[in-house]
């Protein structure tokens, strides 16, 4: 039985690498299609990218782990019916459950190993993630001259060059034109010009050699032409807002960057807010009621009469005149607007914070649901490995990748419909891995008692017989 168990336990990290790294590969690669438009152009250094990419890594492990654990089961139970291993193994007397509770105890493991991970170390990946990528989106573009193409990145200047040597940073034919005092335009011309970057790249200089140098100013109402001539100019250009800076900022904290236990201490406070609201709701509300009855308007001689569209006091105080008791109702009216908008104003206050208190609570059960599809996966790969007889690579990817992608499809719908409040929160966090679940369970019955070669109805009828002759049996004995 212990070679069994290790024959079994051996067979799955190779595929269960294997598919790891070939899925994380497709991840990075996905990642990069789609974000590396906006990381090219703007001079970022290497290691800033591969920071970027390495945060980025969590959610792609919270991914792949599921779908290669499913995958590496399929595998390697495939093999052992193909080459009737299993038929072999249980013409020995052993049972699926003898055979397969070490694999459990890995899906046990793997779960408890994907929901620290998914708890700590994910939360606070994305965090790091969300906000390299704000300080990646402010960074201008790199300083970039292209010939015959005007530059306006510098602010208040437009650059044209003609031609531009890429090895040796020298230009020719330079137009250049200032913008930055108000009521002054000028405009510089040269035929030769060299770059040199000074102060780590913050500032760069640029030499001009052979120009003019054109400018219009307003002096006192009166316009003013200035023409200069010059063999060599330096201009030196601020470059501050190209060079990339680390932000200091720790930067708000969403329902994907917060760890779990600050969650559930957000999620208590939250209901503790919606409990102190409601109590202040009831209390107003009694106010009113209260004051209503302290008016005591049951008599009808004391209510104001209507008349069409006129209103006529209470008998009580129409001896007092008009003015008064106007005024005394006006007051009434004023205070009762006053509780109701109170009112409301707490009763969207309570809305709004269970709203958000639901977000949190369906990101921890997302967390602790996506963990224990390791263990469920690990259920529905082993009976379906056995069933399908076949331990191909494209047959194993093709059950795979269906099998998760109706998981996933799931889960994220459920989450929506949680995010929305037409589901609990464990309810659309808990529904997809009930259903796998129950999927696994039927697979493991119809593998273990030999479904696929007896007609369901037949075993339950075979079944009868044997219950039927056993309970004769033991009347018999009595």
């Amino acid at each position: 039985m212990k070679h069994l168990h290790r024959m079994t336990l051996s067979m799955l990290p190779g595929p269960f690498i294997g598919w790891f790294g070939t899925l994380m590969f497709l991840l990075v690669m996905q990642f990069l299609i789609k974000y590396l438009p906006d990381l090219v152009g703007k001079g970022l250094p290497l290691g800033i990218i591969l920071e970027l990419i390495s945060y980025n890594l969590a959610y792609m492990v919270v991914l792949a782990v599921p779908m290669a654990t499913l995958i590496a089961m399929i595998m390697a139970f495939g093999r052992l019916a193909e080459s009737n291993a299993y038929q072999v193994i249980k013409s020995a007397g052993i049972s699926l459950p003898q055979l397969t509770w070490p694999l459990l105890i890995v899906g046990l493991l793997l779960t408890g190993g994907m929901m620290y991970f998914n708890n700590l170390i994910l939360p606070e990946a994305n965090h790091r993630a969300r906000n390299l990528w704000i300080d990646i989106q402010r960074k201008k573009p790199g300083f970039q001259l292209q010939p015959g193409v005007f530059y306006d990145g510098i602010e208040g200047y437009s650059i044209l060059v003609q031609h531009r040597d890429a090895e040796t940073d020298s230009l020719h034919d330079i137009t250049i034109y200032d913008y930055r005092r108000s009521g002054e335009h000028a405009v510089l011309k040269a035929q030769r010009g060299l770059l040199q970057p000074i102060a780590g790249g913050r500032f760069i200089d640029l030499i001009l050699e052979n120009g003019e140098f054109h400018r219009l100013r307003r002096l006192e109402g009166q316009e003013r032409y200035e023409r200069l001539i010059f063999a060599r100019y330096r201009l030196r250009l601020d470059l501050s807002d190209f060079v990339f800076t680390r932000s200091q900022e720790e930067g708000y904290r969403t329902d994907r960057t917060t760890p779990t236990p600050q969650m559930l201490a957000l999620v208590d406070s939250m209901e503790a807010e919606i409990r102190q609201n409601r109590v202040r709701v009831r209390q107003l509300l009694m106010r009113l009621l209260g004051d209503v009855a302290d008016a005591n308007p049951s008599p009808e001689e004391q209510l104001p009469q209507i008349h069409g569209d006129t209103l006529r006091p209470p008998a009580r105080l129409a001896v007092r005149g008009r003015p008064e008791w106007t005024t005394l109702y006006d007051l009434a009216l004023q205070q009762a607007r006053r509780l109701q908008t109170e009112v409301e104003d707490l009763q969207r206050s309570i809305h709004w914070t269970e709203q958000r208190a639901d977000r949190y609570r369906v990101e921890i059960h997302k967390k602790f649901s996506i963990a224990v599809a390791c263990l469920i996966f690990v259920l529905i790969g082993m009976p379906l490995g056995l069933s399908v007889r076949r331990g191909g690579l494209g047959l194993a990817g093709g059950l795979a990748l269906g099998i998760f992608l109706f998981y996933w499809v799931t889960l994220v719908q459920g989450e929506k419909l949680a995010d929305r409040g037409y589901l609990a929160p464990w309810v659309g966090m808990w529904l997809p891995n009930l259903v796998m679940g129950l999927l696994g369970v039927v697979l493991i019955l119809y593998v273990s008692l030999d479904l696929r070669v007896t007609r369901p109805l037949e075993w339950l009828t075979r079944q009868l017989h044997v219950l039927r002759y056993a309970v004769s049996r033991t009347h018999a004995h009595r």
